[in-house]
């Protein structure tokens, strides 16, 4: 539609050189639609049948022989035009322009000669090859700045692919390691039953981590909700709590919890505490040397509001803006970033939104939103 509407354009505003001779730019919609596109027999066609409506003369029967032959020329060499590098199709696309005007001048000449012959050349010669150019080369820019972005996108891909098995094979391999470790140390027949239970039970706890890590990647990659249920927030968030109690005392860290109301909300359960549990853990240890984790819900009609705060490192305004991408934690090498990544799918997952805000050496509050079951 844009080289047809094109081509009428060229028509409607031709210049006329004399009382008998209008000139116009017609081959270029023409030659640019029919190598990039490969539509010359259809832009062929539109152009006898507008040349036709200027009157069946001698004119419109060397357009119709002109056209028709080199509407299905341009139409074979299409394919081969689009296999060129982008400088050869410039220079090829002009080419044909040039040679298409000079054919068609020396037709105009033997038929019908004009008598502003230098003005009738150059309008020929000159204009519709800078015209096809023009267009040609911009064209290449932004074919070029299309595949440069395609490659670009698909380079980022293949690094968070790249970066997501670094993650996951280095935190599988660890307790992987520790396990096979204990594995063999079972193997001794003189170990006695005691020493053989410690063992055993590491050995669950190691396999039992491997297996979480792999859970962590399994939502964030497939963030669907299975199982919908109606259950209360507060109460989820004071087991999360109780199971974290030894965390923060382990690092010297104060739990204050503030609830206005008792507030349901629609979703899976499993979830929602796996989300919560990977912030708060987060949230405490980014308070190694003490502090204070305050968890609150507040709610209006339709939503329900819970804020983690913490009075810990904190974050940049950088390190907030990559918060979730793969392999990218604040915790340097000792993390993952699994944990942020899967509570983002999460709250997607459960049409809830999460903000972020944090200062440094001031803490980090982290804002979660759920629509309110009624």
């Amino acid at each position: 539609m844009y080289f047809i509407v094109s081509l009428v354009l060229c028509f409607v505003f031709s210049y006329r050189l004399t009382e008998d001779m209008l000139l116009d730019l017609r081959i270029v919609p023409f030659l640019i639609g029919g190598l990039y596109m490969g539509i010359s027999p259809l832009l062929g066609l539109v152009l006898i049948i507008i040349r036709g409506f200027y009157g069946i003369d001698i004119g419109f029967y060397l357009a119709f022989l002109f056209y028709g032959i080199f509407s299905w020329l341009i139409w074979y060499i299409s394919p081969w035009f689009l296999r060129l590098s982008s400088k050869c199709r410039i220079l090829f696309s002009v080419g044909m322009t040039f040679l298409i005007s000079l054919l068609f001048l020396m037709g105009i000449e033997i038929l019908s000669p004009p008598i502003h012959t230098l003005d009738f050349w150059f309008a020929y010669l000159f204009v519709p090859p800078l015209g096809v150019a023009m267009i040609s080369y911009i064209i290449e820019c932004i074919r070029g700045n299309i595949l440069l972005r395609q490659s670009l996108v698909k380079a980022e891909k293949l690094e968070a692919v790249e970066q997501m098995g670094a993650a996951i094979s280095h935190e599988i391999r660890n307790p992987l390691t520790s396990a096979m470790g204990f594995v063999q140390l079972l193997e001794d027949d003189q170990l006695d039953l005691d020493k053989r239970n410690q063992y055993l039970a590491i050995l669950k706890e190691e396999l039992q981590s491997a297996e979480n890590v792999i859970k962590d990647y399994l939502t964030f990659s497939k963030p669907t909700i299975e199982c919908v249920e109606v259950f209360q927030v507060e109460e989820e968030l004071n087991q999360i709590l109780k199971l974290l109690q030894p965390s923060a005392n382990w690092n010297s860290v104060k739990v204050v919890s503030d609830y206005n109301s008792l507030n349901y909300i629609q979703g899976d359960c499993q979830k929602f505490h796996q989300c919560f549990v990977n912030v708060i853990k987060n949230a405490i240890e980014s308070m190694p040397n003490g502090g204070t984790l305050s968890v609150s819900s507040q709610s209006n009609s339709t939503h329900v509001t819970i804020k983690i705060q913490d009075t810990g490192v904190g974050m940049t305004k950088e390190q907030i803006e990559r918060l979730g991408e793969p392999y990218y934690s604040t915790k340097g090498d000792k993390g993952t970033g699994l944990g942020v990544m899967v509570a983002n799918s999460i709250v997607k997952a459960m049409n809830g939104t999460i903000q972020v805000k944090s200062k440094v050496g001031a803490g980090t509050i982290f804002t979660f939103n759920f629509q309110l079951y009624t």
